[in-house]
């Protein structure tokens, strides 16, 4: 019954949440509002009938989230610092990146959580070749960044989505 109304309960959960802190008010016309808005969009992504994503660790995932989090933060505040002190030069930069995670699933996290971090995009994607094209505001170091991402993001997806 209840996976027939609400096929997507994380969906469902993400969503609502949301809305409220979109519409940052917590009065009774909004929470049911956002309601009947999450009912309806996970009825429709039913529609679409998408393939589920196996996840095979949550511990894995939360965990990963939880430094997602502070991975923004972090850097929100070192773009903010960049931005705001004009002395200090800047070399962007882009990076090709091999990448052995092929899940679908795990690739669109990874492309969010780069894409959602400051200072840094999603560019390119090469299925065939597992080369990702990423660029980078402040570059650094190359190779640190490779490794950043391999270790603390591609392998824990590589855990979740393809163990």
């Amino acid at each position: 019954m209840i996976r027939r109304l609400l096929p997507y309960p994380l969906l469902a959960i993400g969503l609502f949440v949301m809305w409220l802190l979109l519409t940052q008010s917590f009065s009774p016309g909004q929470v049911l509002l956002g309601i009947l808005v999450t009912l309806f969009a996970t009825r429709a992504m039913a529609a679409l009938q998408p393939e589920r994503s196996p996840i095979r660790s949550y511990r894995t995932l939360f965990s990963l989230a939880r430094d997602v989090i502070g991975d923004i933060i972090r850097s929100n505040i070192a773009v903010a610092r960049l931005i705001l002190s004009p002395r200090k030069k800047r070399v962007s930069g882009f990076i090709r990146l091999p990448l052995t995670l092929s899940d679908r699933h795990g690739l669109a996290l990874l492309a969010l959580i780069i894409t959602a971090t400051p200072g840094t995009i999603w560019v390119d994607f090469n299925r065939r070749r597992g080369m990702l094209l990423i660029h980078v505001l402040d570059l650094v170091d190359e190779e640190a960044w490779i490794q950043l991402i391999k270790t603390r993001y591609e392998a824990r997806l590589m855990e979740i989505f393809e163990s």
